[in-house]
């Protein structure tokens, strides 16, 4: 989240960021590790080439690329989506974005090395809506970002896909393309991060860490 600038500009980054997820499910398919490896190499170009890169000028002058942890194929996940919970709504203040509004959508449970989890999902609304899954987990302050990461962001066109029946009971949680939101980056972005009953008990060592400038 953040200011806009112009309009055509960030609607051209959706658009590449979109293009990049569905390349990555195509190829994912076949190989997830390739698709990541893929998809992070267009997402750091990207980052470093376009006007509405959340990077500041001085930070992309020696940008080499955003730290992330090897591809681990056990955090490639899927989980079942319990539609049957309190849909309670919130609203978070994205101070020039205005107001987000969000609605709970379901919980999606899964299993990680025999632990029983589990993560709220949120709609966010507005017209056309989106999903929306942030998380938190035991590597928060140290070695990935303080506020958590996200996992979809469909409004950007960060959507990892439907699990593999297509049922819309399920879905695919790969937290090797886990995201820092752009306040990871620079201060004068807004973002919504990750409410406490999505902060997972164990570390998940999978997706982005902490962005650092040295």
């Amino acid at each position: 989240m953040g200011t806009p600038g112009n309009p055509f500009s960030l609607a051209s980054w959706r658009r590449e960021v979109a293009e990049l997820y569905a390349g990555m499910r195509n190829t994912a398919q076949r190989d997830p590790n390739l698709a990541a490896a893929q998809f992070r190499a267009g997402r750091d170009s990207l980052i470093q080439h376009h006007s509405e890169s959340p990077f500041t000028a001085d930070v992309l002058a020696n940008f080499s690329g955003v730290d992330y942890f090897p591809y681990d194929a056990s955090w490639r996940l899927t989980g079942t989506i319990d539609r049957d919970v309190e849909r309670y709504h919130f609203q978070i203040d994205l101070a020039e974005d205005g107001v987000l509004r969000c609605t709970r959508a379901g919980t999606v449970h899964f299993e990680y090395q025999g632990n029983a989890l589990s993560l709220s999902v949120f709609w966010m609304e507005g017209y056309g809506g989106g999903l929306w899954l942030p998380f938190g987990d035991a590597t928060n302050n140290a070695e990935t970002y303080g506020g958590g990461r996200y996992l979809y962001d469909s409004i950007k066109g960060a959507d990892l896909g439907a699990g593999a029946d297509h049922s819309g009971d399920t879905m695919l949680l790969d937290f090797n393309f886990a995201y820092n939101p752009s306040c990871a980056y620079d201060h004068r972005w807004s973002c919504p991060l990750a409410p406490p009953e999505n902060k997972l008990p164990l570390p998940v060592r999978a997706g982005e860490r902490a962005f650092r400038t040295a």
